[in-house]
């Protein structure tokens, strides 16, 4: 197991006020809303979420990276675990020519409204009970949706994501260095279950016996 960047700038390129996002509305009602994983959280008010989740061609370099860094081979098969509205899964099958994709994420909007040329190859469903047979992907990533469960379904999906897999594997979640990080975390997150540390993180990986690489988003 390994740290190993692709996403920081992307998250980076987004300005966040974190003590707006608490004060503007009513947090706990506004978390509410966006549990429901339907049009508020990806195109409803930003305080609901994304606040319009469009495609736009920011997670193609992080495709290409990820391909070159893994290797990955004309006609791999890739999973994207939480995949919404799967616009990197999209930008899969760009990268890597003849590749077969699976997505699973918990929203139905999310997928209802996925980038078209993949949305056939999208299910509705849980991380934590991944509808594929034992070691059918050559790559499988999941990108800032793990850390949305409990810690009890964190590990199932960990073990999932394992289980799946015949190849490398990659998880981002979101985590904190210090205690302002910490702070703006809690302040900027509508979704999320588990908070840890990326000691943490490193900890639950190895007891559920995960074997990829991983990287964190930081809120400074």
């Amino acid at each position: 197991m390994a740290y190993v960047d692709f996403i920081q700038k992307i998250h980076k390129s987004t300005k966040r006020d974190y003590v707006g996002r608490v004060n503007e509305a009513d947090k706990a009602e506004c978390a509410e809303v966006a549990l429901r994983w339907d049009k508020d959280y990806w195109d409803g008010d930003r305080r609901y979420g994304y606040g319009g989740y469009r495609y736009d061609g920011r997670w193609r370099p992080v495709a290409e990276d990820m391909a070159k860094h893994y290797g990955l081979k004309p006609g791999a098969t890739i999973l994207d675990v939480g995949c919404g509205k799967a616009f990197l899964l999209y930008e899969f099958t760009q990268v890597v020519p003849g590749s077969r994709v699976a997505g699973i994420d918990i929203s139905r909007y999310g997928i209802e409204h996925a980038k078209e040329e993949v949305r056939p190859f999208l299910t509705v469903g849980t991380a934590a009970k991944l509808p594929y047979p034992d070691k059918s992907f050559d790559f499988v990533f999941s990108v800032n949706a793990l850390h949305n469960l409990y810690n009890y379904e964190l590990w199932e999906a960990v073990k999932e994501i394992e289980r799946v897999s015949r190849g490398p594997k990659h998880i981002v979640i979101e985590s904190y260095l210090n205690e302002r990080e910490k702070m703006n975390l809690l302040y900027w997150q509508l979704t999320c279950r588990s908070f840890y540390s990326p000691k943490e993180w490193e900890w639950f990986f190895r007891q559920a016996g995960y074997t990829g690489d991983y990287s964190y988003i930081l809120f400074q």
